[in-house]
């Protein structure tokens, strides 16, 4: 019997929800939809724990998931350490007033940012592990135009000293 009163109660709730019409994105979404659209990356991937080195290319394409919640990217990737595609989700969450991005990619990495902004620069930040060791991620944007950001990748040990993974420039077709 108490089932059958906590499936009622659930059952109002959601239709009161429904009766004052679907969720709106909060304002801070707003800002994500600079990144809608047809992004050419080239950046310069320096020689280190990441690789070789050598030119990385990029290509990304932004859109909108229904009701305009998050921006969902398809991207292909060439670089020297190899080619691939991967698939990203970009939000902002309205409990920790941060913005995300999750990206999965067929070289097998599982990449979580949580991220601000302040004026013209999105800072991304992450945890990785690197074997036994948690390492520090940081992904910078500065935007130089409606249609250009430059961008660099930085990881630390200590969170204290970055060392320059990669920089470079995306460009909106």
């Amino acid at each position: 019997m108490k089932l059958v009163a906590v499936l009622l109660v659930g059952i109002v709730c959601v239709s009161c929800a429904f009766a004052q019409g679907p969720p709106k994105p909060a304002p801070e979404v707003q800002k994500i939809g600079y990144f809608v659209g047809s992004w050419t990356s080239e950046g310069d991937m320096k020689a280190g724990p990441m690789g070789p080195g050598g030119k990385v290319t990029i290509q990304e394409e932004g859109k909108w998931m229904d009701g305009n919640f998050f921006v969902v990217f398809h991207a292909s990737f060439k670089g020297s350490t190899g080619d691939g595609t991967g698939i990203a989700v970009m939000g902002y969450d309205t409990q920790e007033n941060v913005y995300t991005y999750d990206e999965y990619n067929s070289v097998g990495e599982a990449n979580h940012f949580k991220g601000t902004v302040e004026g013209d620069t999105w800072t991304w930040n992450s945890e990785m592990k690197m074997g036994p060791q948690t390492v520090k991620g940081k992904f910078t944007q500065k935007i130089l135009s409606p249609t250009s950001y430059s961008f660099k990748f930085e990881m630390s040990m200590d969170g204290t000293t970055w060392n320059l993974i990669m920089d470079g420039k995306a460009t909106k077709k």
